[in-house]
């Protein structure tokens, strides 16, 4: 008889909630935006959860922008490890161009678009980089991360455009992006990978500690930004 896979565990968790805008609607550069209270408490419960459940890191790993590195921490406080946190900054997010350049027509396509279905390689986020681009840069990181022999247990704090490519890379074994894989602020996804490239099971995904059942809203992420951002810029407004 074979003996058993031996599978390591990859917990990815999207980072906890922030405000891209303000009460007018108005931007906040990206790069920058903390965590919110909202976020806080999102990173705390995911924390709490791994404790609770003895979860041990032998890495932690988050893209460096300061929403990721900022639940990371908190999950850690809660979990009680020291553990440094690695900056890979291929992980960041999917990067958006100016939003005042988008035609008012196309701003719901520019928001939305990037995250429905199947969705082409050739797809612009918010008229900046495409889906393409961002899997160029994210599955060499994930082979590089399968790679290394070092670890059993390993937690990824990254976005929820990057936690959509890896997942969808996991669920299909192929070069595809289903931008439909929700994934809330704070949540976490489980994921067990072998030696074989294909050898993936995805135990979980989209479990988010503050919100388990996600009663609380029937729209996505994007479509929510888009209505806060429509506050700043009706689309009855033409672009100056």
């Amino acid at each position: 008889m074979a003996a058993p896979t031996e599978r390591r565990r990859i917990f990815l968790m999207r980072h906890g909630s922030v405000t891209y805008f303000d009460a007018a609607g108005k931007p906040v550069l990206p790069e920058t935006v903390p965590l919110n209270e909202d976020g806080r408490a999102q990173a705390s419960a995911a924390g709490q959860l791994f404790a609770t459940q003895g979860v041990r890191f032998d890495r932690v790993i988050v893209s460096g922008l300061p929403r990721t590195v900022e639940t990371a921490r908190r999950v850690l406080a809660e979990t009680g490890q020291q553990v440094e946190l690695e900056v890979w900054p291929e992980l960041v997010e999917i990067q958006g161009g100016k939003l005042s350049a988008i035609p008012d027509e196309s701003l719901h396509e520019a928001f939305t678009g990037a995250f429905d279905g199947v969705v082409a390689e050739h797809k612009r986020f918010l008229g900046g980089e495409s889906v393409a681009e961002l899997m160029d840069r994210v599955f060499p990181a994930l082979e590089r991360l399968r790679a290394d022999p070092s670890w059993d247990t390993v937690l990824l704090v990254l976005h929820g455009g990057v936690n959509r490519a890896i997942l969808s890379y996991a669920l299909t074994g192929q070069r595809l992006f289903l931008g439909n894989l929700s994934q809330a602020p704070g949540c976490i996804n489980a994921l067990d990978v072998g030696a074989a490239p294909n050898d993936w099971v995805v135990r979980f995904s989209n479990q988010a500690p503050t919100t388990p059942l996600h009663q609380h809203t029937r729209s996505t992420t994007m479509e929510q930004l888009l209505a806060q951002y429509l506050k700043f810029r009706p689309l009855s407004q033409q672009n100056k």
